[in-house]
């Protein structure tokens, strides 16, 4: 397979998307639990992919593809798993700051 070779993946709902056929990758899939680890690599995934305005609307800062980005859904989506809200999530993409330390859920006694 020569290096020019590029494959595309549909996701699995594509149905009634306005994009092409084959040019939306599917999400990546979330960890059965999610671990502190899991946590500190989504914190990363949503303030390096974070939205930036451009002449064309909102891109991925980091790779320029239309946001959200692949690892800023990942992200949100375990940091929501992680039991943090929305403007939780806001407020860390404001930070800016990837290596923010997000606190333990809270645990019934």
């Amino acid at each position: 397979m020569s290096s020019s070779t590029a494959h595309r993946v549909r996701r699995a709902d594509s149905s009634g998307t306005d994009e092409a056929p084959g040019e939306v990758l599917r999400d990546i899939p979330l960890p059965p639990y999610v671990t502190g680890e899991d946590t500190q690599f989504a914190v990363r995934a949503v303030v390096v992919h974070a939205p930036r305005r451009w002449s064309g609307g909102v891109v991925c800062r980091n790779d320029a593809s239309p946001h959200p980005c692949r690892l800023h859904r990942w992200g949100a989506r375990v940091l929501a798993l992680r039991g943090l809200r929305a403007a939780e999530i806001a407020a860390l993409i404001e930070r800016g700051d990837p290596t923010a330390v997000v606190p333990p859920p809270d645990r019934p006694a």
